[in-house]
């Protein structure tokens, strides 16, 4: 009989898929008697296939089917309502409010949320860098994500820090069909310790320490552990955050003595430039947040246990976002912002504005500028200790500045 349909046009009867295509069974076996449907409802539905094509028999005639009960300018009001207002003294709509104040159902309104892909009850969270070499700094990190060095290794290296080790107050029950397993909202703390990570983005490895605190003593410790995991004089390019231990003057002593570990720090409040960030959340999900630690030893068996694990069969994470994207977004970012609290300075370019209470400035670059050639935009602005002395008008744009020489990672 092949593929059955609904036919809108013969009041819910079924009907098979030959039946539109077969011109010799038409008004001869498919009566009501034989077919289940009149000859004249076959007719019709030939009709339809000849006139539109065999994708007509999915839609539904015009003027067939449920009228409309909500004109166009109420559900335009339903889908702008959480778009533009707040509900009194709340944060955010729901389908049963926003249906008591349009004096719709519920169920009017979440067909019309899920059409428009409408969410108010979810967030994210978000923060745009405020770091004056931010496109310096992403090129930098994402040119060795996308374009690695020849005969170097790169390595991602954050520290996961007050890593509590939990232990809670009842046994969860365990998972079973129909229930998933279970555990009591509140917990003992038997003291946090800090794990130190490095992700070699090439094979997805991780080597790990846990130390009891995330000083740069403890850090230099770590540096002479990759030291050791990585002999000889192959180069180390290591993706760090702005975090007060990497920089250091014994960090930064260090490194120069030790000429083949190569910091590329990332721009501030950016940290999912770091990919071992993401492996932070593995060792979140899987590991740390469904565990019970009677001690701080025992949280330290459990995130030693997971590394091996993870090591013998390594994921690597592939980052596959370019400079030019990320600056795309940054910026419609941006956009919206200066639109709802106007105190962001929005350009094109990089700029400066002069506070009237204090020397802080925002900027923002020019998204038109290459940045895959090492060139950013730079402002000519001149700084006194009071703050801004003066500014280039936007019409004469700002001058580019190239590099004197090419990153140590390109062979510079």
């Amino acid at each position: 009989m092949g593929v059955r349909l609904f036919d809108p046009t013969a009041g819910g009867a079924a009907l098979p898929f030959d039946l539109v295509r077969c011109r010799r069974r038409v008004g001869r076996g498919y009566r009501r008697g034989a077919g289940g449907v009149n000859r004249h409802t076959a007719t019709l539905w030939r009709r339809r296939v000849q006139e539109a094509g065999i994708g007509a028999v999915w839609e539904v005639a015009a003027g067939r089917g449920r009228k409309a009960q909500y004109d166009l300018a109420k559900r335009d009001a339903l889908i702008a309502a959480p778009l533009q207002t707040k509900p009194k003294g709340m944060t955010q709509w729901s389908c049963r409010l926003m249906a008591q104040a349009q004096g719709v159902s519920k169920n009017t309104v979440n067909r019309l949320w899920q059409l428009h892909n409408l969410k108010p009850h979810l967030s994210r969270t978000f923060k745009l860098s405020r770091d004056p070499q931010f496109v310096e700094k992403l090129t930098d990190g994402v040119g060795l994500y996308l374009n690695p060095p020849q005969k170097a290794v790169v390595l991602c290296v954050a520290e996961k820090g007050q890593i509590q080790a939990l232990d809670r107050t009842q046994p969860g029950l365990p998972l079973k069909k129909g229930r998933c397993g279970t555990m009591p909202h509140d917990y003992k703390r038997h003291g946090p310790t800090t794990l130190f990570a490095a992700l070699r983005i090439l094979d997805g490895k991780v080597v790990g320490q846990c130390q009891p605190r995330p000083r740069h003593q403890e850090f230099l410790k770590f540096l002479r552990r990759l030291e050791r995991e990585f002999p000889g004089e192959q180069q180390l390019h290591l993706v760090v955050d702005n975090y007060g231990t990497h920089k250091t003057p014994a960090v930064r002593q260090w490194l120069e003595r030790h000429k083949r570990f190569v910091p590329h720090f990332i721009p501030t409040s950016s940290s999912w430039v770091n990919l071992v960030e993401r492996w932070f959340r593995e060792l979140t999900d899987k590991a740390v947040r469904r565990g019970a630690f009677v001690s701080v030893p025992d949280l330290v068996q459990a995130l030693d246990a997971f590394l091996a694990a993870w090591n013998e069969a390594p994921k690597p994470f592939v980052w596959t976002a370019t400079v030019e994207g990320i600056l795309r977004k940054l910026e419609r970012a941006r956009a919206k912002l200066e639109a709802i609290e106007p105190s962001y300075t929005y350009t094109h370019t990089l700029v400066a504005a002069q506070s009237t209470k204090s020397n802080m400035y925002s900027y923002l670059w020019d998204t038109t500028l290459p940045t895959n050639g090492h060139e950013v935009a730079r402002s000519n602005l001149e700084l006194r200790h009071a703050g801004i002395r003066r500014l280039r008008p936007l019409a004469s744009a700002f001058p580019v500045f190239k590099f004197s020489s090419t990153p140590r990672w390109l062979g510079g």
